[in-house]
């Protein structure tokens, strides 16, 4: 496996998933082969293909890049279920012994 079941529950935990031993042997499973996967990709010879965004040819419409004024700190927060001063409070996604 290319994956423990430490990190399954370590990254359950990371998207605060609780997960019973069963749900972590099936998860470890599922991730084991998608992982697979990407090493099958990984060798594939792609020299001299040139990168694409879509399977498909098509033309993107993108707009130009134009600087515009601030967003006033308070429209920016306004929607903010927890503020301290001009700054959102989040919960701590990653412990301090991991950062």
């Amino acid at each position: 496996m290319k994956i423990s079941e430490a990190e399954v529950r370590a990254t359950a935990a990371l998207a605060r998933l609780a997960l019973s031993d069963a749900e972590v042997a099936r998860m470890r499973s599922e991730l084991d082969a998608i992982l697979s996967y990407m090493d099958a990709l990984a060798a594939v010879n792609v020299e001299g293909v040139p990168p694409m965004t879509h399977a498909v040819e098509m033309r993107l419409a993108l707009r130009a890049d134009e600087v515009a004024g601030e967003l006033p700190v308070e429209v920016a927060l306004g929607g903010a279920v927890k503020r301290v001063d001009d700054f959102f409070v989040v919960p701590r996604v990653v412990d301090k012994a991991g950062a």
